[in-house]
């Protein structure tokens, strides 16, 4: 069943493979025999003359919208005979009620783990697995989603269970009540990983634990989850006008759009169902600001940390500054890497993204893990280096790097037609122009070392900094009251809530 995927996504990596394995076979091939004195000495790669990265062609595609408002997007591609589709539906978890935290997630998969009305989900999953097909749907924070797989000869038929699982789902009892199971084996086992406590306290912290953003499933809220309830939130979600469907693969254009006629024309938009836009969504702002916080793991040889505050989204002005700041701040040969976990030994693993998001603000957030004892020198260093890229301007040589980083890894945005046609879809989503990316490959080109300084000097900032550490206070020496003595540190309660009864 997973063969097609692999062939279908990563197609270009198993390409790579053949291109490496030729290359190694050459090399033996004519180094056979000759002696080691004759053999080319290897270059340093600052010495490799290396073409310019490709210039991206965007492959032409058709976009129509049927008259039930179904916006449609089709993209030819006959090199494999496969076909796959994927939608974006206009919802998401942050449009469920505060007391039904869960709901948007179980309906996304109920809606396939439930089969349809004239296919129950076995026999569903035959017919599917006989012709190593798949449907699949789910929501998730800012969208839901539908796609489908499928062999191109048998197109009509998958495709024709696709649109029954997306306008027919059946929701039965037993599939609602074993998905509330497995979410509660979920809630029991949550405190389990010291990381994942980490990353559930600080979105918490930063947008408010009644956030959307940050609410977690409780047992409470599963109780309150009925089966009327997830068909209540798909009728209001799942409508034709608030469906984008791409497909990619090999078929015809006007065939493809006739069997899309077929299956969907017919659809009739619900006049009660409510229409999601910008006035509808949770208005965000930054929960704590400022501030040392701590969870008490006593079981913990080392601090799992998280520091950071609140960002902002991928249309302001300064995205493609702050993306070169990355490049400067992390990974191999950036600044956090090189002087707190390579120099001064305090980190197993470090980072600090300004990380935005489409259509809300994301976060700039920093953190690691490090030793119980090395935990307030750890802290200490990683905010001195985002001090550091505040005030003082990177170097010429940091910029030409990060730069290069960042336009070479662009043109992995554009490997297969499915990503293509993903990202148009979803700049259409958000309401982001189509060429976005372009304008954004542009302008980090352009960016230069005062444009850097100045995005980093107005949008990081140390007064709003939270602090999360996930510890044993008892190891930790010295203690994180030291960190800042004017400020408390206020220890977070993480104890589950039973069920009821």
């Amino acid at each position: 069943m997973q063969w097609f995927k692999i062939w279908w996504s990563d197609r270009s990596q198993t390409w790579l493979r053949y291109g490496l394995l030729a290359v190694v076979m050459a090399v033996a091939i004519v180094g056979f025999g000759r002696s080691s004195a004759l053999a080319v000495t290897p270059r340093h790669y600052t010495e490799l003359d290396l073409p310019p990265a490709p210039e991206i062609q965007l492959p032409e595609y058709t976009r129509v919208e049927l008259d039930n408002g179904m916006n449609v997007y089709l993209l030819e591609d006959h090199e494999l005979p496969l076909v796959y589709g994927n939608s974006m539906i206009y919802t998401g978890g942050r449009l469920e009620p505060a007391d039904q935290v869960g709901l948007a997630s179980i309906t996304g998969e109920v809606m396939r783990s439930g089969g349809t009305q004239a296919h129950p989900a076995d026999v569903l999953n035959q017919i599917l697995e006989q012709r190593a097909a798949s449907v699949e749907t789910g929501i998730d924070t800012t969208s839901g989603f539908a796609s489908f797989s499928t062999l191109s000869e048998d197109l009509p038929e998958v495709f024709g269970l696709f649109a029954e699982v997306l306008r027919q789902p059946a929701f039965p009892q037993d599939k609602l009540d074993l998905s509330k199971s497995q979410w509660q084996g979920s809630i029991a086992r949550r405190n389990d990983d010291p990381s994942g406590i980490a990353g559930r306290e600080f979105q918490k912290l930063i947008y408010g634990a009644d956030s959307p953003y940050a609410r977690t499933v409780e047992y409470i809220t599963l109780d309150n989850i009925t089966r009327d309830d997830l068909m209540n939130f798909y009728q209001q979600s799942f409508q034709p006008q608030n469906i984008l469907l791409g497909i990619v693969g090999d078929f015809e254009t006007e065939a493809m759009k006739s069997l899309i006629e077929a299956q969907f024309g017919d659809w009739q938009p619900d006049p009660n169902a409510k229409a999601e836009n910008a006035d509808s969504l949770p208005a965000v702002s930054q929960a704590k600001v400022g501030g040392i916080f701590f969870v008490d793991q006593p079981q913990l040889t080392q601090s799992s940390v998280q520091i950071g505050h609140l960002g902002d989204r991928f249309d302001r002005p300064d995205y493609a500054a702050m993306s070169v700041l990355n490049e400067v701040m992390n990974g191999l040969g950036g600044r956090l890497v090189n002087n707190v976990r390579s120099r001064q030994g305090l980190a197993y693993s470090i980072y600090a993204f300004w990380s935005p998001r489409f259509d809300y603000p994301g976060l700039f957030i920093g953190g690691g893990q490090t030793q119980s004892e090395t935990t307030v020198p750890f802290v200490q260093s990683t905010l001195t280096e985002i001090e550091q890229i505040r005030t003082t301007p990177i170097t010429e040589a940091e910029l030409i790097r990060a730069k290069d980083s960042v336009l070479n890894a662009f043109i992995f945005n554009f490997q297969t037609p499915f990503q293509i046609l993903s990202r148009v879809m979803r700049y259409d989503y958000y309401g982001y122009p189509q060429d976005f990316i372009f304008q954004y490959q542009q302008k980090v080109a352009e960016t230069t070392v005062e444009e850097v300084q100045r995005a980093a000097e107005e949008n990081l900032k140390p007064e709003n900094i939270v602090t999360l550490v996930v510890g044993n206070a008892a190891a930790i020496d010295p203690p994180l009251s030291t960190l800042s003595p004017d400020a408390e540190v206020t220890q977070i309660d993480i104890t589950i809530s039973p069920p009821r009864g």
